[in-house]
């Protein structure tokens, strides 16, 4: 049956085009396989950099306007008053040596995201090695690492995404759920797509955004056109 649905999914999307950005996006829910649960977006973009090269790395996180669906896990070390803000803003869990010895000896790692005041990464560098492999380590250039701990937890509730270009040169990220439709998804595929675009390197050579392609969990490949936006960023 599986087989069936994917072949009846397939057969709307023309693998010779590249469709662009609204196009796609209202074609992506069409495509979906599974009625039992409502089926991640994701998108692959392939970029002309290559990650070896420290000054072509990249890296960011993006707020998507419309929020991924996704409930996420937050984990904040702080004390005194930044971890109240932490507690205020609605991280499900605040501490600083007590959180770093669980994960140390425990392996636990009931969380999606951690978020961390800049006097405590010196505690947070001793599970660093743990961190690292798992893409949890917290980086100031994605605001995980704050003073502003309040903020970053509602941005991370609310639906901000970090990513980075993996050493294959691609980034991978999700961007919402088939129930949001055709339009919010275009939204927050744009706040990707113009993110990405604003952090070019200025030493990557030839064609920067190769190749983008988005898909529902199980759902076939939709290959999408970014020009209209590479063509308003040259613009400005």
């Amino acid at each position: 049956m599986a087989g069936k649905k994917f072949d009846k999914a397939l057969a709307k999307v023309d693998r010779n085009k590249r469709y662009i950005i609204a196009e796609a996006c209202a074609l992506l829910p069409q495509t979906k396989i599974s009625d039992k649960f409502d089926e991640t977006c994701d998108v692959s973009v392939r970029l002309g950099v290559n990650p070896k090269h420290a000054d072509q790395m990249v890296r960011g996180a993006v707020v998507f306007p419309n929020g991924t669906g996704k409930t996420i896990r937050v984990l904040v070390i702080a004390k005194g008053d930044k971890a109240k803000d932490a507690q205020d803003a609605g991280a499900d869990y605040v501490g600083a040596e007590d959180l770093i010895e669980k994960i140390q000896k425990e392996n636990w790692f009931e969380f999606d995201s951690m978020v961390a005041t800049p006097d405590m990464m010196g505690l947070v560098g001793r599970i660093g090695r743990l961190l690292g492999p798992k893409g949890l380590m917290p980086n100031p250039k994605v605001g995980t690492v704050t003073p502003d701990v309040g903020k970053a937890v509602r941005e991370l509730k609310g639906g901000r995404v970090e990513f980075r270009v993996e050493k294959t040169g691609i980034v991978h990220a999700l961007f919402g759920k088939v129930s949001f439709g055709g339009k919010k998804l275009e939204e927050n595929l744009r706040a990707l797509l113009e993110l990405l675009i604003k952090l070019k390197p200025s030493t990557a050579k030839g064609t920067y955004m190769k190749s983008v392609v988005i898909s529902t969990t199980h759902g076939p490949g939709i290959k999408v056109d970014p020009a209209e936006l590479l063509a308003a960023a040259l613009a400005k």
